[in-house]
């Protein structure tokens, strides 16, 4: 066995409670990254335990990922990290004192590439500012230094793995490489906020698997497989009233015949006034029930014994649901994931509103152009029908789907950033926030 296998099975070690390692004995010191880098000192206690071989240099010739690595740090600005480019420049200055073969040299410069990769990495995965995480494990994973450290040690191509990890998912890379191309071209070394914040955005998307985008700025959903788009289809999305949140969560089964809950701002505004102005026939003529609660086995009350007028006022709140049907708002389906605001995808009858190139016109639940085309793929080419007539008729998933809503203003096309209509204000309040900082 070689040596530096035996070092990665030592680092192999890392996914061990530190409990069950036998006591060692005390190891003399090395040489430290530069003192500057906040990641110095995690980065010097892994060399230190771990004995880890060099994965930066090959004695004192640096591999060629040490240089690409202080290409990633120059446009690290992007990503997220301001001190990149500092950060290129201290690596470059390393590989320069370690090609004297002095020992001590070749093991700083070592933990400075260490120290400045884990700090890149870092910065990539911080989980993306105002989005809700259904689960943890939907946040980016993976920036404990040892863990970033061990990743890029056993990594078959190093070279390989700084390209995967930087590109973080092909959303991301392609808004990311597209800027940094239009900056490098035009000399222009000023960053635009918009960009910076559509990368925040599309960070937390994974970049393999199986997953759905729902973009709420292009007003487009997109199936993903093996992290490569399949397929897509237009949205319409919450107004600027009501926007889509930004949620990463897990689609587990699909609703057929759903009966829908109208928003109390839909009951207030339009409903009840509508039955204060035409009677209780508008509600029957659009199979609308008058619900004791919010419960799912609440009992359906009489109308008549309701105070529309009170209603409409906003002085008594009721809940108003619509039974399935040809007129129900989520038509033949629905597709629920768990979220703090009760947000979903379903169906709508009202497929004329998606000739419209604005659809920001929801109460920010997401309406499909296409529902059933969706159902079937997640179902895995299986239509999703059911031969009863009841209500709520739920078809289960083999394996929770996970679905991420964003919002990416900033759209690369042939080789520029577009920007769609910033509807929800979202950029503008994230160039006041960089502009603060």
């Amino acid at each position: 066995m070689n040596a530096r296998n035996k070092s990665l099975l030592g680092l192999a070690a890392l996914s061990l409670l530190a409990t069950t390692a036998p006591a060692a004995q005390p190891l003399a010191p090395l040489p430290a990254a530069s003192a500057t880098l906040p990641a110095a000192g995690a980065v010097s206690a892994f060399y230190s335990r771990w004995r880890a071989a060099p994965i930066w240099f090959q004695g004192p010739v640096a591999r060629p990922a040490a240089r690409q690595l202080a290409g990633i740090l120059r446009r690290a600005p992007l990503d997220g990290l301001a001190s990149g480019p500092q950060l290129a420049a201290e690596v470059e200055a390393a590989i320069a004192r370690a090609a004297s073969g002095n020992p001590a040299a070749v093991a700083a410069a070592e933990q400075t590439l260490s120290a400045a990769w884990v700090m890149y990495v870092q910065a990539v995965k911080r989980p993306t500012t105002g989005m809700y995480y259904a689960s943890p494990v939907l946040a980016p994973q993976g920036s404990r230094p040892d863990l970033v450290l061990l990743a890029a040690a056993k990594a078959p191509s190093l070279e390989a793995h700084l390209t995967a990890v930087s590109n973080v998912n092909p959303l991301y890379a392609q808004i990311r490489d597209t800027a940094w191309a239009e900056a490098q071209a035009s000399g222009n070394a000023t960053l635009d906020p918009r960009v910076l914040a559509n990368l925040d955005r599309a960070r937390s998307i994974p970049g393999t698997g199986r997953f759905v985008v729902v973009d709420s700025a292009g007003q487009r959903m997109t199936m993903f497989e093996n992290g490569r788009a399949v397929d897509s289809m237009k949205v319409i999305v919450g107004t600027s009233e009501f926007a889509t949140p930004m949620i990463a969560s897990y689609i587990h089964y699909i609703t057929l015949n759903p009966y829908w809950d109208s928003p109390d701002h839909l009951v207030r505004r339009n409903i009840a006034p509508k039955v204060v102005s035409e009677g209780l026939g508008y509600l029957k003529a659009r199979g609308y029930e008058v619900m004791a609660d919010w419960t799912e086995t609440s009992a359906v009350i009489p109308p008549e014994k309701i105070d529309w007028k009170a209603v409409a006022a906003g002085k008594t709140q009721i809940r108003i649901r619509q039974k399935p049907g040809p007129d129900n708002f989520m038509a033949t389906m629905k597709i629920p994931f768990q979220n703090k605001d009760d947000i979903y995808l379903h169906d709508t009858p009202a497929k004329a509103l998606f000739a419209k190139s604005q659809r920001a016109l929801s109460n920010g639940c997401v309406r499909l152009e296409d529902a059933p085309r969706f159902a079937r793929w997640l179902l895995g080419g299986r239509d999703a029908v059911t031969s009863s007539k009841e209500p709520e008729q739920h078809l289960q998933l083999a394996v929770g789907v996970p679905i991420y809503l964003t919002y990416l203003t900033a759209q690369p096309e042939n080789g520029k950033i577009n920007y769609v209509a910033d509807v929800y204000g979202w950029d503008q309040a994230a160039t006041q926030r960089l502009a603060a900082r």
